[in-house]
């Protein structure tokens, strides 16, 4: 039966995608409010004009460069191929698995744009894994990795933190190749699997896992957090007032959420109590606005790393400082997109996996145009700005692009 686009999303789990990522293989989702249709004529002065109908194009006279291939090749360490199908209140269910695509497609486009290999975080659990893994990365050797995700639904469980860590064994003999953890831990989750306070990010059960991550070689793909103003209220004040506006149940503000700070100080009492524990600290350190604090992080904790996806948003309107971040920190940043595939990717633009995405982040990685788009769409999706270009040198693009992510997965160079 055919679907139109929203009732697909909303029917499959997936309508909160995005800068918000997945939770659980699917967050619990709210019927975005409707867009009014665009005016047929653009308001001239004199006339009230409404945010949706306002596309200003530039007036720039600057470089346009085309990157459809990257310098090298590219090991895409943050996608999302498939998802569990079944999921309650942002906590996934079961092992039942749904590919977003098939592995021959998602082929054209790598083959296309230079990826030699891609992980895809989402992987399921259980037979839903081993599914996943014959179907992907056994089919497909050296193209495809899978991570595994927890079994959040089982918590109650007085045994579930040694059946956890168990469960982390089994996974890596199977073939995964590293836990995701969705924002699920900290923002969904909660005592009563879907009812009751919310867990925090450190709490103790799960100490059994993270240690046998770190006992198995497999680093931990962590997401605890989106960007700040999720966490503020949705105002006249607020950057994200189209991406909120749009997707109300992206905002944790208010309710019983704990704030943006709350969160990075139960992550990082997490990091610190697990040393041995490979952490890949998802979108950019999960604050990709304030490169000195993930700068601070990095620093303390040895033991963290973080990539790009959905932040080049963030990163290429501050072209000079993120220069020097990746200067700095040249050996612990991973090439990341997040992509979706479509149609569930077409959500959200600034991740929908084809080959504008693909070209835009060799664009600002390689170049140093100026005010071009981040996301390929007609109306930036995350903020009304553009990105600039940062020109790395090859000796660091060719560790952020591959040699960095060969070191975590333990891959062939």
């Amino acid at each position: 039966m055919e679907f139109q686009r929203r009732q697909w999303l909303k029917s499959a789990g997936l309508g909160a995608l995005g800068a918000a990522g997945l939770a659980g293989g699917a967050e619990p989702t709210k019927e975005a409010p409707e867009e009014s249709a665009p005016r047929s004529s653009c308001p001239t002065a004199g006339e009230d004009l409404l945010l949706q109908d306002f596309r200003p194009k530039s007036m720039l006279h600057v470089p346009e460069t085309r990157v459809a291939q990257p310098r090298f090749p590219v090991i895409d360490i943050h996608t999302h191929m498939t998802f569990v199908t079944k999921s309650e209140k942002g906590v996934a269910m079961g092992e039942e698995m749904t590919p977003l695509t098939t592995p021959e497609k998602a082929l054209e486009v790598m083959d296309r744009k230079g990826i030699r290999a891609m992980l895809n975080l989402t992987g399921g659990i259980g037979k839903g894994l081993e599914q996943t893994i014959d179907t992907w990365d056994r089919a497909h050797p050296g193209r495809f990795y899978t991570c595994v995700q927890p079994r959040f639904e089982d918590l109650r469980d007085p045994g579930y933190p040694q059946m956890q860590a168990d469960a982390i064994e089994a996974a890596a003999k199977a073939g995964a190749k590293g836990l995701k953890i969705l924002k699920t831990l900290g923002l969904y989750l909660r005592e009563q699997v879907t009812e009751g306070p919310l867990v925090k990010v450190d709490d103790p059960r799960f100490d059994p896992m993270w240690e046998a991550c770190a006992a198995h070689d497999l680093p931990v793909a962590i997401h605890v957090a989106d960007p700040e103003a999720f966490f503020l209220p949705i105002d006249c004040t607020n950057e994200r007032w189209d991406e909120l506006g749009h997707h109300p149940d992206w905002s944790f503000h208010g309710r019983d959420f704990p704030s943006f700070q709350e969160v990075m100080e139960a992550r990082d009492r997490l990091y610190a109590r697990h040393p041995k524990t490979q952490f890949l600290s998802l979108h950019l350190g999960h604050d990709a606005e304030n490169l000195g604090f993930v700068s601070e992080s990095l620093d303390r904790f040895p033991n963290m790393t973080v990539e790009l996806g959905a932040r080049i948003g963030e990163l290429g309107r501050q072209p000079r400082a993120s220069a020097k971040f990746f200067d700095r920190y040249q050996d612990r940043i991973l090439f990341g997109t997040d992509a979706v595939p479509p149609p569930a990717g077409e959500a959200t633009p600034q991740q929908v996996f084809k080959d504008e995405l693909y070209e835009i982040y060799y664009r600002f990685l390689e170049t140093e145009d100026e005010y071009f788009d981040y996301a390929p769409a007609p109306v930036p999706p995350q903020g009304r700005w553009r990105i600039y270009g940062i020109g790395l040198p090859e000796g660091i693009l060719k560790k952020v692009y591959q040699d960095n992510a060969v070191r975590l997965l333990g891959l062939d160079a």
